[in-house]
């Protein structure tokens, strides 16, 4: 079972699309945690490759290996195109492979992978974490982002060859229908107004930030997920109700449940759990940085504040769980935004975003063939 986040969710559904349509295609990627792993994964053949453990991910794989191995590889599979997945380590090392083999790459910038380095500790680092952004995509074929800010950011930085690719929606699956009175009278016995955060307990979503929202009246904190800072996050928070890690139908019930949604993370290229929140009829409150500043209208589908001004995220909270009124024309509006935001649609999109990288370099396209790879 592979690591669940926006860019692992991401991957799987373009993979479910390219099944779809025949593609052959080869996935390269770290070795499981577990060493156990499938062979296929959606119909693609799955190539692994030896890797280390990042420090507080047991889950997160960081492959070993030269440029040398992953060329060895794609030179074997000889790809039309090869998709750079969020690519930082094993994507560099592919990107340079592909580029000495003449294969045409997009690479799909999902991560701020630089401004993470401040946040964990080690702001020296950012500098060289962005030249190393800069490197990879000045190689690419074709460069990919899910939001306005990551274009211009990347844009700012140099990079050429910058295309918006946005991220589909599931919306049979998270829908105002999945809302659960039993789950909610489990959560709050009350009948307070339930505030929920959905994503991955580590330092760079900020989710310490909701701390900001303890006392309100008449509400209750409830944190879906699971990651690195689950027991420091439970002291930080003493009055949220944790459930770990939910999937599936589960999420989904949860996510309805919720009468306000609530992300404090000042890093997100997108923030697919906000679109999530969305499709199941749920107003949100989030930073106004990264993809929020594409995903949410102040005082329609919810509101943004400025980063790091708690007292406006809990006054925005306060404004909404105080008015039933306003909360329920606000959870129309974000559940009527996001309906045509399809997978099969933006999957169509990639495609036609591979077609566009083969064209562009002609000598080793063979675009009969249908094959690719992703990293």
């Amino acid at each position: 079972m592979p690591l669940m986040n926006g860019v692992t969710h991401s991957i799987l559904r373009v993979l479910d699309h390219l099944q779809e349509r025949g593609d052959e295609v080869l996935v390269i990627a770290p070795s499981a945690h577990d060493g156990e792993a499938a062979a296929q994964v959606k119909g693609a053949e799955v190539h692994r490759l030896p890797a280390v453990p990042l420090a507080g991910y047991t889950n997160v794989r960081v492959a070993l290996g030269g440029v040398y191995r992953v060329k060895r590889i794609l030179a074997e599979y000889a790809p039309d195109v090869v998709h750079l997945a969020s690519p930082f380590v094993l994507g560099w090392r592919a990107a340079q492979a592909a580029d000495q083999l003449g294969i045409p790459t997009v690479a799909v910038y999902q991560t701020e992978v630089p401004s993470y380095a401040a946040r964990y500790g080690v702001p020296f680092l950012e500098n060289w974490a962005w030249t190393r952004v800069e490197n990879i995509h000045l190689l690419a074929t074709r460069t990919l982002v899910p939001s306005t800010f990551a274009l211009n950011q990347l844009r700012g930085r140099g990079i050429p060859r910058v295309r918006m690719w946005r991220r589909g929606v599931d919306t049979a699956r998270f829908s105002p229908e999945k809302r659960d009175a039993g789950w909610r009278a489990t959560v709050a016995p009350n009948g307070e107004r339930i505030i929920g955060y959905v994503g991955r307990l580590a330092v760079e979503k900020q989710v310490e930030d909701l701390a900001a929202l303890t006392g309100i009246p008449n509400t209750k904190l409830v944190v879906v997920g699971d990651g690195p800072q689950h027991a420091i996050l439970r002291d930080a928070l003493p009055g949220a109700l944790f459930t770990g890690f939910l999937g599936g139908d589960d999420l989904a019930r949860a996510m309805a449940s919720f009468d306000l949604f609530v992300h404090p993370g000042e890093f997100e290229t997108f923030c697919q759990t906000i679109q999530e929140a969305m499709a199941s009829g749920v107003p949100v409150v989030a930073t106004g940085r990264g993809g929020p500043l594409d995903l949410v209208e102040n005082s329609r589908t919810g509101w943004l504040y400025e980063p790091g001004d708690l007292s406006a995220m809990r006054s925005r909270v306060q404004d909404l769980v105080g008015d039933d009124a306003k909360r329920r024309a606000f959870a129309a509006a974000a559940h009527a935004s996001v309906q045509g935001r399809t997978w099969p649609a933006l999957c169509a999109d990639l495609v036609q975003h591979y077609q566009d990288a083969v064209a562009a370099v002609p000598a080793v396209a063979c675009p009969t063939s249908r094959k690719g790879a992703q990293l």
